[in-house]
């Protein structure tokens, strides 16, 4: 398994000898409803589109994971599989072969990955976005990606995963609490699934935020505070800061797979 973090919740995941686009942000400014003054994300300079992608995965149907800019960029014949709301913002961009997952569905790419989608974040009161397990066909390696920490018990029933994307810090603002959830959701999660391996998401990496909305958020944790919990909780997973734009490798081991 190969992974490229292409900074906040951007991933180029190889598995299965396939190369799958996760909730791409590449090129141009991030704003939410228009509200620029508000909150606004950019980079000093556009990262290039990964060549021979074989699917775009979305998670959400918001700016920041299904980024707009990026996605008129992008080859629109290329197979997407998202959550609801990510369809419809493809769907109306003219992408051409669009499958949406409600939890519990599952699509299968070309035989080699199998993409289930779970219950993720909730969004507004009525909307409950996805998170993936993503499972190589011939091996059972495994990867669990949510990039809110917001993670269902039910995960319990396919554990061991091997690979964990999602947040180890908190992001709260006043009056309503995280609207990111690491730490102690993330720390659940490994006791619960027990990985080899845990990546953070929703980090900027190269991007650099503007905005009054700044002033209010507040990161709780940091991934030293975080690795400690997971000693004193005799896990050994290991936790892996990946540096933007940079291929890793994994080195994972064969596991007992989940039936």
């Amino acid at each position: 398994m190969y992974l490229t973090w292409l900074d906040t919740n951007t991933w180029l995941i190889e598995l299965g000898a396939k190369r799958i686009l996760v909730d791409p942000w590449l090129m141009g400014t991030l704003v939410f409803g228009s509200l620029d003054w508000l909150f606004k994300g950019h980079r000093h300079q556009d990262r290039p589109i990964p060549e021979n992608i074989d699917l775009i995965l979305l998670s959400q149907g918001l700016e920041d994971h299904t980024h707009q800019p990026t996605l008129r960029q992008l080859d629109r014949t290329i197979p997407v599989v998202g959550s609801a709301t990510a369809a419809k913002v493809v769907q109306e961009l003219g992408y051409t072969n669009v499958k949406a997952l409600a939890h519990g569905e599952t699509y299968t790419l070309d035989q080699y990955v199998r993409i289930e989608a779970t219950p993720g974040s909730r969004v507004g009161l009525n909307i409950v976005e996805n998170g993936y397990l993503l499972r190589e066909v011939e091996t059972g390696l495994s990867l669990y990606y949510e990039p809110h920490g917001t993670h269902p018990s039910s995960l319990e029933s396919v554990a061991p995963i091997d690979v964990v994307i999602t947040p180890i810090l908190d992001l709260e603002l006043p009056l309503v609490g995280p609207i990111i959830k690491g730490n102690k959701s993330t720390l659940e999660l490994a006791k619960l699934v027990q990985p080899q391996v845990i990546l953070p998401t929703a980090t900027p990496g190269d991007v650099i935020y503007e905005g009054f909305l700044l002033n209010l958020l507040r990161a709780v944790g940091n991934i030293e505070e975080f690795r400690s919990l997971l000693v004193q909780n005799h896990l050994s997973t290991q936790v892996i800061e990946p540096s933007p734009g940079k291929r890793m490798k994994l080195q994972l081991e064969q596991r007992t797979l989940a039936i």
